[in-house]
Formats: C-alpha cells, structure tokens, sequence
C-alpha cells in the first residue's frame, strides 16, 4: 500500500508541473513558459529596421510572416557577443504577436512544479526584476523564469508592435 501512495503522489507532482523551454544568457539558465513558444529556429539574417530601440535587431521573414528580432543580450544590459552556431531564436507569443527573441542556447524542455517555484529576488531599485515571474531550485541549479509580457515597457512594446504593421499593408 505505502508503494501504490508514493506512485500517486508522484504522478500528481508530475501532473501539476509545467513546461518550461530554458535558455541560456551570459552563462545564466533561464525559462519561459512552454505556451509562450511558438517555436525555435536557427539564427538567421535579419533585415535592420530604423529608429528601433537598441536591443531590437531588425526583422525576419518567417514563412511570410515579419517578425521582430529582439537580442535578449541587449536587452538585459549585458555585453553583445557574436552569434555562432549555438545562437537561436526563440519565437515567443506576447499579447498575440510574435517576436523573436536571440538567446545564446536554447537548452532543454524543463517539467517544474509549483514546490521548486520561488518568487524573485527583491535587490532593491538598482535592478530591475520586474521581468521575472519566480526563480526555480531544480536538480541542475536555479533557473529565472522570465515573463515575456513584462521584458518591454509599454513604449517599447508599441514600438515593436509597429513592426506588425509593416505586414497590414
């Protein structure tokens, strides 16, 4: 009986994770919600647009579709690298549009369960953490995961969102 009990509370703790897709930046392992991922693609060329915020890259043309390019590096306010063949682009769903999003490695599909979630670090008004929406301890160390949602201020969210529009016309 005591085996048929830890095999149920095992299949609800597998039941009641969720998927994550990691990723890695600057060495540090981050996740987003698998039902945030659109999908993943090799890094491409990308066509630069004018008058974008830094960290937007240019745009894409992914099976007809004009999709911002965001270096996450950039974003953070860490130092650019160059890409190479371990550089991938994360299309990610925020607020129904798709934006890529350049990440050093797209590493593996990651099941965590609400008991290994955290909430983020408070370090103060120095760094901005507002981004992250909890910190997971899993068996390879702890992973930030990111809310795609909250990475853009509202201005910059409409700035690449003008992007969307270069496909309307």
């Amino acid at each position: 009986m005591a085996i048929t009990q830890k095999t149920n509370k095992t299949k609800l703790a597998l039941s009641s994770a969720q998927k994550y897709l990691s990723f890695e930046i600057n060495e540090e392992m981050y996740a987003v919600e698998i039902l945030d991922v659109k999908e993943i693609i090799a890094m491409m060329k990308f066509t630069k647009v004018p008058k974008m915020p830094t960290f937007v890259k240019g745009v894409i043309n992914l099976r007809g579709l004009v999709i911002p390019i965001i270096d996450i590096r950039v974003k953070f306010e860490l130092s650019e690298i160059e890409y190479n063949e371990r550089t991938t682009i994360i299309i990610g769903i925020v607020e129904d549009s798709l934006i890529g999003f350049i990440v050093d490695k797209t590493a593996d599909v990651l099941n965590i369960t609400q008991e290994e979630m955290a909430p983020p670090p408070k370090f103060g008004t120095a760094i901005d953490t507002t981004f992250l929406k909890s910190m997971a301890k899993t068996a390879n160390g702890v992973v930030m995961i990111v809310n795609l949602m909250k990475i853009f201020s509202e201005s910059e969210l409409n700035s690449v969102k003008q992007i969307e529009k270069i496909q309307e016309i």
